[in-house]
């Protein structure tokens, strides 16, 4: 990819969208953004983990990997992140009521309270659903941690270069389809 852009998520969920179980992701965007809210900054961008705000008792039992564990892999070296997957926006869906956000819970890794906080901050600003076709490569690139990366913010500018060659689908065509397909026909009320 030409531009270096990263959109940060919490590395217990970059694990679930590389390992498939996952293709969604909630934005409401971080106290920090510039625009107060959040804005889809490219249709493609590399998955930055983060450890900053995720907590166990906010994602589902038996999630796994679970938070301690991305937590311990990021404490045996704080001063590398590791990036190993990027994402192409398949739909940018806006959420703006509980009903609706019900319908998703199935299809993603966060508990019922947490998503519907997620809702209701900001309240006047929907919460942007953004449904992803997730590439991984084996050999994650290993990117200096610094201050560019901390904050309550959304996207990131990467300072290195980073090559998606060699990249996999996270989940084969049949697979990703049947998963999209599935969180639409919840969405229209057809399950």
């Amino acid at each position: 990819m030409d531009n270096p852009i990263a959109l940060r998520e919490w590395a217990v969920a970059v694990k679930a969208l590389e390992a498939g179980k996952q293709i969604i992701v909630l934005r409401k965007g971080g106290i920090a953004e510039e625009t107060k809210e959040f804005r889809l900054e490219s249709p493609s961008f590399f998955l930055f983990p983060s450890y900053e705000h995720q907590r166990e008792h906010l994602v589902k039992p038996g999630t796994s990997p679970s938070v301690a564990e991305t937590v311990a892999a990021f404490e045996r070296d704080p001063n590398t992140i590791f990036v190993s997957s990027y994402a192409e926006v398949v739909e940018d869906i806006e959420v703006t009521d509980g009903e609706t956000l019900r319908k998703l819970e199935p299809f993603h890794l966060w508990t019922e309270n947490y998503a519907e906080e997620r809702l209701k901050w900001k309240r006047t600003k929907p919460l942007h659903v953004l449904l992803l076709r997730v590439y991984v490569w084996d050999r994650p690139v290993a990117i200096p941690n610094d201050e560019r990366y901390g904050g309550c913010k959304s996207w990131l500018s990467l300072a290195v270069p980073v090559a998606v060659q060699d990249a996999r689908p996270a989940l084969e065509d049949e697979a990703f389809d049947k998963a999209a397909r599935a969180i639409r026909e919840a969405l229209a009320g057809d399950r």
